[in-house]
């Protein structure tokens, strides 16, 4: 039996079996079987045939994949906020390779990625879909293209594509410890009440993946699903912005309701409506900070600031400048939101906040 006929097996148990307090543990070890049968799935083969992806380099600041289920929109918007002249089409697959866009927003150049259309079952390789869903994972950004005309169900389809490959939409990463030991057994600590998970499921799920020492320390109140995530250990999590385009064809109480969904932004690329929010959404999904250069005795530079990660410090600000800053690092003047007062004397560690102004000092 090949390893999609089990996981289908496995999904037709799932749904043949009620959910409730008495299943939830059967459920939860169904899951972790179809979670190892999904990487294996998902596995990249070191001597698979070259050519088979369609990935392209990477660059620029941060980089936004776009998804969604053909004509939807995904090429237009391309071709409308980046120089990049894609193929534009009523007709589906129209996009047959991924479509990389070079946009400046600002002061940073981000990539934004035209990938092709994908169907229903794309997490197991129908249509390409496959290389679709693993090159967004890669991504900084997942932008869901949906069509604001269509059935409502084509937003949890695409997500229960993207979980299929180990990506997880808008979630943070749960706050669990887990070491694989050489021995003294399997060691399980919980810092809050659990509303789910048990010593007896992570014992049996452990010995599922053959792990018989670990040690295990959950730190929140966590769900099933949480802690198989983590001993999987593949699973990426990436912020997502739901795009809905051609709300000029449905009514305003539809937009209305539409636009107050969470992490959602209602366009219509053809007409140019909201277009200017839908850039703002990106730019504060991708939470990148500006911070501002200046030498001693003169004005910052505001013309250029450099881009860098939220949670950034002065070490990677240095690394930014210039490698070999850090071998004569003294100490950083900082202005702005993340200085106590102005300006603060800072060390490699300070952390950084958007629109500071930094001077380094040397030995």
């Amino acid at each position: 039996m090949g390893i999609l006929e089990k996981i289908a097996e496995i999904e037709r148990e799932m749904s043949r079996t009620q959910k409730n307090k008495a299943t939830e543990y059967h459920l939860g070890l169904l899951k972790g079987k179809l979670a190892r049968y999904r990487a294996e799935l998902v596995e990249v083969k070191s001597g698979g045939p070259k050519g088979e992806g369609f990935d392209v380099k990477r660059s620029g600041d941060a980089r936004v994949a776009m998804i969604g289920f053909p004509s939807v929109g995904k090429s237009t918007l391309l071709s409308n906020i980046t120089d990049t002249e894609a193929a534009v089409s009523n007709i589906d697959f129209t996009t047959l390779q991924a479509t990389p866009g070079r946009w400046e927003y600002n002061g940073a150049v981000i990539q934004l990625l035209d990938l092709p259309g994908i169907i229903e079952g794309a997490s197991q390789g129908i249509g390409r879909g496959k290389q679709v869903v693993s090159t967004a994972r890669t991504a900084d950004l997942i932008l869901m293209m949906l069509d604001a005309t269509k059935s409502h169900l084509q937003r949890p389809l695409l997500e229960k594509e993207l979980e299929a490959v180990g990506i997880r939409l808008n979630k943070n990463t749960p706050n669990i410890y887990y070491k694989i030991k050489t021995g003294g057994g399997i060691s399980y600590n919980a810092m809050c009440k659990q509303s789910h998970l048990t010593e007896k499921f992570v014992y049996q799920l452990l010995h599922q993946y053959r792990v018989f020492n670990a040690e295990v320390l959950v730190r929140e109140d966590v769900t099933i699903d949480d802690f198989i995530d983590v001993v999987v250990g593949n699973r990426i999590y990436l912020p997502c912005l739901y795009v809905y385009n051609k709300i000029d064809a449905i009514t305003i109480e539809e937009v209305d309701r539409i636009a107050r969904e969470d992490h959602t932004v209602v366009v219509s690329i053809e007409k140019d409506l909201n277009m200017d929010a839908l850039k703002q959404s990106i730019w504060e999904s991708l939470d990148l900070l500006r911070v501002y250069t200046k030498r001693h005795g003169e004005f910052p530079d505001f013309s250029e600031g450099l881009i860098l990660r939220k949670g950034a410090t002065v070490e990677e600000c240095c690394r930014a400048i210039h490698k070999t800053l850090l071998d004569t690092f003294k100490y950083a003047l900082v202005w702005g939101k993340s200085s106590k007062h102005n300006p603060q004397r800072a060390g490699l560690s300070h952390l950084l906040c958007n629109d500071d102004v930094i001077q380094i000092v040397r030995k």
